[in-house]
């Protein structure tokens, strides 16, 4: 393939433009420690009356290897900020019940996770169930006589239940396909459970998938935002895949089933629809009920669609037809006339109104940020706010106008101290015409008379915008801190830019996105402040598998890669992953498939292939209990640098998935990360 090397800028610097607010303009800069520090704002909720926040602050602890999550009530205006939990063991899923007069929630102070509830200042803690094992998720029905709560249970034979006989073998006996998933072992499943709700700590519920063997709702991620109750009570909806083994591996096509309290009864209510359907949610006035679809069953990355239906004629209605981005979250209007959803638009999560009549959709915000979350009540919107420059604080919205007023501000003394971080966004010409959107992320007090050593990140997904996210691992502030340069394309392949763009990577991952990475570096480096003889390429994932590629078709462009749960080997990788309707939507099928001339030019443009080519220094980082990507493609990339007589480092995570989540293996990923780019780019 030849890789073209210089594109026309779409916009020049002098259009350089949309910069972000700065933090402050001290000489200080932020170091990892600083960063994996930082307190972490998670989920809220909105009293009903719509006076007081309640939301968990989790606070990371380097020494001691946790994070510590506390509860915190706050005013809708900013004031009387207050602590209501101290030390309370894994306290999470805060809402508001009574109306308003008490706080729901899960912690394990009394072994396993259960729900609790307490008076909204902290006092009067009382546990409301006491279901053995414990509990993940819960959802109070609206008049909270019931309580639907989610919990984990067996799943196959054990090989003791096999040959009881031998209790201490540890031989896993594997007869079908999704044995793993993401960082585990398939040996449990979640189902639904209903139970009334009395003066006694419930014990235990009805399994309303009883003699079922299906996820309800689906792993790994789904909870209890993938279950509703109508306004009744009558009925709980909820999301599943109905299928098991090698049928499900091959499946995204989750329904929206109707289950019935007085008779026992489920109904499927998206029968016929092929891809996922997620996050149910019943009107207010009971007349409706509202769901995200994707159309294409196997293919994860189709466009989120907003869907309603009239429960009394079944009568289905694509609510957001023509709307090319993607639908998430989902509320209903106090009055039932309208839905607030979340969409990403040009790599800016905002929030959106859509109106049942005449279907007009109403982008409620602006401006260089992710909104998260939302919750709405009395013309207010509680929204949670990042981008690449601030961590999550929770903001209140107007409705009608869409202005912000910032409630939190959980790391206010600590950014406070930083230097300046500037962003900056421009529009070039791919190599097929298109647009790309490029981020550019400046160093503190950057000097434009000065060279800067630069950064190209790759995204992962691949199918995931390359928006104003706030990650504690692939941190675009912290890299800018560390006197770099950070280009950050929306290369063909990521959704917020219509829908032939996002699906333009099936099949053809080492394509016309590889040659946007490529357009990028080469329009950016014509700036006079970037070291065109400092550049490196970074990514994890899908953009592990680009840095892999890059490396063998750079032509002398980058002098460090680093590439973390990175695809070497694309035949291992459909050979060892376990949701196949990915490896067969995203490389077009199978190697052995030989007619298929789609997956014959994925297999055929793997990168291990390309090793003979490499000639730049290489960090490889994975962790062993990553069953998406095996561990065993990064320990197969850094052999390859080595026996090649390539500079390689590998860091190995015994304990670690496809993410790095303990504060101090996190830690030692950063300065493993900076100290490999330093060592080559400075």
């Amino acid at each position: 393939m030849k890789i073209k090397k210089h594109i026309t800028a779409l916009a020049t610097a002098a259009a350089l433009s949309a910069t972000l607010p700065a933090v402050a303009q001290q000489s200080q800069h932020m170091a990892p420690e600083t960063m994996l520090s930082l307190a972490r704002v998670g989920a809220s909720a909105l009293s009903p009356d719509g006076k007081t926040v309640v939301y968990s602050v989790g606070f990371p602890s380097i020494k001691d290897n946790k994070i510590r999550t506390e509860l915190f009530t706050i005013s809708s205006d900013g004031s009387a900020r207050r602590q209501i939990t101290q030390g309370v063991a894994g306290v999470h899923g805060a809402r508001w019940i009574q109306q308003g007069r008490r706080i729901s929630y899960i912690s394990s102070e009394s072994g396993a996770p259960q729900v609790w509830t307490m008076a909204p200042d902290g006092t009067d803690r009382r546990q409301v169930t006491n279901i053995e094992g414990g509990l993940s998720d819960y959802l109070f029905s609206p008049d909270e006589k019931q309580l639907a709560y989610i919990k984990e249970i067996s799943f196959g034979k054990s090989t003791k239940e096999i040959y009881p006989d031998l209790p201490k073998a540890t031989g896993r006996i594997v007869t079908d396909l999704m044995y793993k998933h993401w960082d585990e072992w398939v040996e449990t499943i979640p189902h639904i459970f209903i139970a009334p709700v009395g003066g006694e700590a419930i014990t235990g519920g009805k399994d309303i998938l009883e003699g079922e063997p299906y996820e309800a709702p689906t792993k790994p991620f789904g909870g209890a935002e993938e279950l509703s109750w109508s306004p009744d009570g009558k009925t709980l909806a909820y999301s599943s895949r109905k299928k098991t083994g090698m049928e499900y591996s091959l499946s995204t096509n989750t329904d929206i089933y109707l289950y019935d309290l007085a008779s026992g009864q489920t109904r499927n209510i998206t029968e016929g629809m092929g891809g996922y359907d997620t996050h149910p949610r019943f009107s207010p006035d009971g007349k409706r009920i509202s769901w995200i679809s994707m159309e294409r069953d196997g293919y994860e990355a189709d466009l989120k669609r907003l869907f309603v239906q009239d429960l009394k004629t079944g009568q289905k209605t694509f609510l957001t037809e023509g709307f090319e981005y993607d639908v998430d979250e989902l509320q209903w209007s106090a009055n039932s006339q309208s839905l607030f959803f979340l969409s990403t638009k040009h790599a800016e999560a905002q929030l959106w109104e859509i109106a049942l009549k005449g279907r007009k959709i109403r982008q409620i915000t602006t401006g260089m940020h992710d909104y998260t979350s939302l919750d709405v009540q009395g013309g207010k919107i509680l929204a949670g706010r990042q981008s690449y420059i601030e961590p999550t604080d929770l903001y209140l919205v107007d409705v009608k106008t869409g202005v912000a007023k910032q409630l939190t501000a959980e790391n206010k003394s600590t950014l406070d101290g930083l230097a300046l971080i500037s962003v900056e966004k421009r529009w070039v010409k791919t190599t097929d015409g298109g647009n790309m959107l490029v981020w550019v992320v400046l160093p503190p007090n950057f000097d434009k008379m000065k060279k800067y050593p630069a950064l190209l990140f790759c995204q992962g997904g691949p199918q995931s915008p390359v928006s104003q996210f706030f990650s504690y691992r692939w941190n675009m502030r912290l890299m800018a801190e560390q006197g770099y340069i950070v280009i950050a394309p929306n290369r063909h392949g990521v959704p917020s830019f219509g829908k032939a763009w996002n699906e333009q990577i099936s099949g053809d991952y080492s394509g016309q996105n590889i040659q946007d990475y490529l357009t990028a570096v080469d329009e950016l480096k014509k700036e006079p402040w970037v070291d065109s003889e400092r550049l490196g390429c970074v990514g994890a994932s899908y953009g592990g598998y680009s840095v892999f590629y890059l490396a063998g078709v750079h032509q002398k462009r980058f002098k460090a890669f680093i590439a973390h749960a990175g695809i070497f080997n694309l035949e291992m990788q459909y050979m060892t992953t376990e949701e196949m309707w990915f490896a067969n939507w995203d490389m077009g099928g199978a190697p052995w498939e030989k007619d298929n001339a789609v997956a014959q030019r994925t297999f055929a443009n793997s990168p291990h292939k390309l090793v003979g080519n490499w000639d730049t220094p290489i960090l490889v980082i994975h962790g062993e209990r990553d069953y998406r990507i095996l561990a065993g493609q990064g320990m197969a990339a850094f052999n390859a640098a080595k026996l090649r007589g390539i500079p390689a480092e590998l860091l190995i995570y015994p304990d670690e998935n496809h993410w790095i989540l303990r504060p101090q293996n996190a830690l030692l990923w950063q300065r493993t990360f900076f100290g490999w780019l330093d060592k080559y780019l400075k």
